[in-house]
């Protein structure tokens, strides 16, 4: 069977991953075979994965293990604003916050990234200058990401010529529910090339909307093979967002991905991950489940607001013994 003309193409111009096995390639070649490979994926045995997620999440953490972990939390959080009322000011302080999350302690590590929408990506730039901190950018009419794909694309590269390192899209829910698989790959496709060589792509399934483990399986796999950098749960804006069995499920997706075909894809939980002992328990799904190659800012975030603040006074718990007082976080 051909490959794709399409998939050929974005291979030329870097879309989908140049080291994508044939094989796999072969399945975009039309909406029918690819439709035959999401639908021939294993199903997923929902009870046993509640069950495995919830196994893992007992797991203890020794002292010296849970300062390790709570540093390398920090590492891996996206620091979020996301609403209408953002202002210059707020984003300023969101990317100081983000490079030095608590300023009486240098030794705090930075945040990943710090995540806004595109009109404010110069003004996050501008803020995390010379830090290493990214800044990441929300597009394709995010939330709901109902807009022609002309829009969609103006919206990336707005945000990319504005300095994004990465763009976080959200995929057409309604066409993937559809069963319009080949349309839903070709946005992300798209939305891979505006992003040119600058910007790495995260795409989001808004997984509470995806109704089945066996639905967000195959947005996982449809997300690699288009060439996402990152799979992310969700927007943080419905009322089901990261869980501990949804992301055990991407998780799983990303190992075998690279198993089948040597290319490495990141994973990003994002939405009511608020204490250390969530994140923590999330961290040891990615130990468990991916592997410690994944245990990298590089290839796992945290998207919140709320948790950074919970990570930064049990730190300070660890290194004093006692809680800090309310006002030694900045409220978001």
């Amino acid at each position: 069977m051909p490959t794709s003309p399409k998939l050929s193409a974005s291979l030329e111009q870097g879309g989908a991953p140049t080291s994508i096995a044939p094989a796999l390639a072969d399945v975009t070649a039309s909406d029918s075979t690819l439709r035959r490979f999401l639908h021939g994926l294993p199903g997923v045995d929902a009870v046993g994965l509640e069950a495995r997620a919830a196994s893992l999440g007992t797991r203890s953490i020794k002292t010296t293990a849970k300062a390790y972990a709570i540093d390398l939390a920090i590492s891996m959080v996206d620091l979020t604003t996301l609403e209408g009322a953002d202002t210059p000011g707020k984003v300023r302080a969101l990317g100081a916050k983000a490079v030095h999350p608590d300023p009486t302690d240098r030794t705090t590590p930075a945040t990943a990234a710090v995540c806004v929408y595109p009109d404010m990506v110069a003004t996050a730039k501008e803020a995390v200058a010379g830090s290493g901190v990214k800044v990441a950018s929300v597009a394709t009419a995010f939330p709901a990401g109902r807009a022609a794909l002309d829009v969609k694309l103006a919206d990336v590269r707005d945000a990319v010529a504005a300095g994004a390192d990465e763009i976080d899209m959200v995929i057409d829910r309604g066409a993937f529910l559809a069963g319009k698989y080949l349309k839903v790959y070709d946005e992300i496709v798209a939305v891979k090339e505006a992003c040119g060589a600058s910007a790495r792509l995260k795409v989001i399934f808004e997984t509470g909307e995806l109704s089945t483990y066996d639905n967000i399986r195959r947005a996982s796999w449809l997300g690699m093979l288009a060439g996402a950098d990152f799979i992310k749960t969700s927007t943080g804006k419905v009322a089901v967002n990261a869980t501990p069995a949804n992301t055990l499920l991407m998780l799983e997706a990303v190992r075998d991905f690279r198993a089948q075909t040597g290319v490495q894809v990141g994973v990003k939980p994002a939405g009511g991950i608020r204490t250390s002992k969530d994140a923590i328990k999330f961290l040891v799904l990615v130990n468990e489940t991916a592997g410690e190659d994944w245990l990298d800012n590089h290839w796992f975030r945290f998207g919140a607001s709320s948790l950074l603040n919970d990570l930064l006074m049990q730190r300070q718990k660890l290194a004093t013994g006692r809680y800090s007082g309310p006002d030694y976080v900045t409220v978001d």
